[in-house]
């Protein structure tokens, strides 16, 4: 029975996995947006969505009963799976039938509709608390009652009287537009879906250990060693990956002890391959899916986000670099080239790499020839295949391809709950106006200060985050402050960076650091302590958004709101390098030596007058950043006087 219900799972996690390639392969690239004659490939849109959904369904209630026979979950869970399983099939029927009717003509909603819409937002709820936790099951339920609930309640919170079964029916389930298979639905399913299938591919190709090996080799000779390469081998499986945790658990296993052994606190291992992970999100070409979310949100070619975000992400791996650096200095760690546990690279292990770059490269050349980011992976999917044959344990075990196609369907069963919760807030919001709402009060409130609507939605965002992936927070926090914060004066795609990078930022903030807490389980470190470390070793995702919102040339792209200048452009690029090395050299309390608290303060504040836009304060910041470096150099120098004198 244990191996039935398995088998039974991989078969609809590969169903899943075949669906987005033959429809892709029928031409995803070239869909149209619109809703009433939308088709992607040879189905219909309400067939194609309502089919797709309920086989993400019957994954995730297997995966469930899978877990109930591994000892992992209990029976009442199983049970209650398999019920809401049967019941949200038959949810996809009725949304079928009746947005087929809804294509025909005006069809008038009652109870046994709104009750059907509840059915599904339930259980969809209950598949995302089982596999997400309660944060983001939880705004689902704070969505449907303030749906059901909202013209009784006080002052500015109280919505127009409506009809509850019409509003329920419409903004949970009968919507092409909203509701659980609205358009986040459809974006993510045409969109991140095939990156997400092609993900699960590239790691199940074999190249991962080649990287570790080599990222290890290539940083043997530096004092932060395994750190460093933690670094390095993240940054190239997390733009493979996309997920931070997933990111974590792949190079961590190897990572965090070797950077333990190297003489660094298990707190700080953990951070350091938290923070890495995290950055995966903002590495392109890939990224995470709410990047690929964005695109289609802004209005704006998929090349337009990698470029934008190209600089702001070697910028923060660059501040990894660098906080590694002075912390290695701090605890007189010295180099050494041994790496017991990692064997060193050989020809195979390059040879590998092309099974990660050749796709890679693909995906930039068909975006910059004008293909959609779907086309453009799903070519990729294709190439890999043959381009698998590279590495000798695929010659031998091709069944692992698709083993890995198992594991990308699986992923995106089990993301499609976490959107089915975001689709419900999202819902909400929009039929009570709470984002317009918002909006007017943040202008009431203050007029003309940007900084404090970044302040807000950078908070709002850390909130939302703790202990939902990515796309999740970002998309809820997009629909509420982003009116606000264009409003204030920022381009569409700049406001969208920010919230995307903060959203990135939450998986290593604490006190619910998902990022971090995996990392804590492999380090054995604590796990608040390492979350306070990690959010202190990655702090550039948290400074880069109000850099870039304050200065958008930064972002290079003409749809930041500025036009590109070079020397304006090279100027912001040199006070980033001088504010990264200010702050790791300030939060590490070390530079040469140990550095005075009066010399962390001086340094803290030029990084912030450094960050600041404005002449005025980059004079101040450059000033005090020359007098902070000069006064703590001037100790090695009176040593230098003597030496030479004696």
């Amino acid at each position: 029975m244990h191996s039935s219900s398995g088998l039974l799972l991989r078969f609809v996690s590969l169903a899943i996995a075949i669906l987005s390639f033959v429809i892709c392969m029928y031409g995803l690239a070239n869909v149209m947006p619109a809703i009433g004659d939308f088709r992607i490939g040879p189905l219909p849109l309400v067939s194609f969505r309502a089919s797709f959904f309920a086989l993400c369904v019957v994954a995730v209630a297997l995966a469930m009963y899978e877990s109930y026979l591994n000892g992992k979950s209990n029976v009442f869970v199983a049970l209650i799976s398999t019920v809401l399983m049967f019941g949200m099939l038959w949810c996809c029927w009725s949304f079928y039938q009746i947005s087929s009717e809804l294509d025909d003509g005006m069809f008038l909603f009652g109870s046994n509709e709104m009750w059907i819409a509840v059915l599904a937002s339930v259980g969809a709820l209950f598949f995302c608390w089982r596999i997400w936790g309660v944060p983001v099951a939880l705004l689902g339920v704070v969505g449907i009652l303030y749906m059901a609930t909202g013209q009784y309640w006080p002052g500015p919170l109280q919505t127009v009287s409506h009809d509850v079964n019409e509003t329920l029916a419409q903004n949970l389930l009968y919507s092409l537009d909203t509701g659980i298979l609205g358009s986040t639905f459809g974006i993510v399913i045409t969109t991140v879906f095939p990156f997400i299938i092609l993900g699960a591919l590239l790691e199940g190709v074999g190249a991962g250990d080649s990287m570790i090996r080599i990222a290890f080799h290539w940083m043997r000779k530096t004092a932060g060693g395994p750190a460093h390469a933690a670094v390095l081998s993240s940054a190239l499986f997390g733009t493979v990956s996309g997920s931070a945790v997933g990111n974590v658990v792949g190079t961590g296993v190897i990572t965090i002890p070797m950077i333990k052994r190297r003489g660094f606190s298990a707190n700080f291992a953990g951070a350091v391959e938290a923070s890495a992970s995290t950055g995966g999100q903002i590495m392109p070409p890939i990224m995470g899916a709410a990047a690929l979310v964005m695109a289609d949100f802004v209005g704006v070619n998929y090349m337009t986000v990698i470029i934008a975000v190209l600089v702001p992400s070697i910028a923060y791996y660059a501040s990894l670099f660098a906080m590694i650096v002075f912390e290695s200095r701090r605890l007189d760690i010295k180099a050494d080239d041994e790496f017991v546990g990692v064997d060193k690279p050989v020809k195979q292990d390059y040879l590998n790499l092309l099974l990660i770059f050749i796709p890679l490269a693909i995906i930039v050349a068909l975006l910059l020839y004008g293909l959609s980011p779907s086309g453009a992976s799903i070519t990729a999917l294709v190439c890999l295949f043959p381009l698998s044959l590279i590495n000798p344990d695929i010659r031998e075990k091709p069944v692992k391809l698709i083993k890995s196609l198992c594991v990308g369907g699986r992923t995106f069963a089990g993301l499609l709950m976490a959107i089915a919760a975001v689709s419900i807030v999202i819902s909400a919001l929009s039929a009570t106006g709470v984002p317009v709402k918002f909006s007017v009060l943040l202008s009431s409130i203050v007029s003309s200060s940007l900084l404090f609507s970044l302040l807000i939605a950078a908070f709002c965002c850390i909130v939302l985050g703790m202990g939902m992936p990515t796309l999740p927070a970002y998309v809820t926090v997009a629909t509420i402050a982003i009116p606000a914060m264009e409003q204030l004066g920022l381009a569409p795609l700049t406001a969208h960076m920010f919230v995307f990078f903060i959203a990135v930022g939450s998986a290593i903030t604490p006190p619910v650091a998902i990022a971090a807490f995996a990392a804590a389980s492999i380090s054995k470190g604590g796990p608040i302590g390492t979350s306070v470390q990690a959010s202190k070793v990655g702090i550039m995702i948290f400074i880069i958004p109000f850099t870039f919102a304050f200065n958008p040339m930064l972002l290079t792209v003409g749809d930041s709101g500025v036009p590109f200048d070079f020397v304006s452009w090279s100027w912001l690029l040199i006070k980033l390098a001088i504010g990264i090395l200010l702050l790791a050299t300030a939060l590490t309390g070390f530079h040469m030596r140990k550095l005075h608290f009066y010399e962390i303060v001086a340094r803290l504040v030029a990084a912030v007058m450094l960050f600041a836009p404005g002449i005025l304060w980059d004079q101040i910041g450059i000033s005090l950043a020359i007098f902070s470096w000069a006064w703590h150099l001037r100790h090695d120098l009176k040593i230098l006087q003597k030496f030479k004198g004696a």
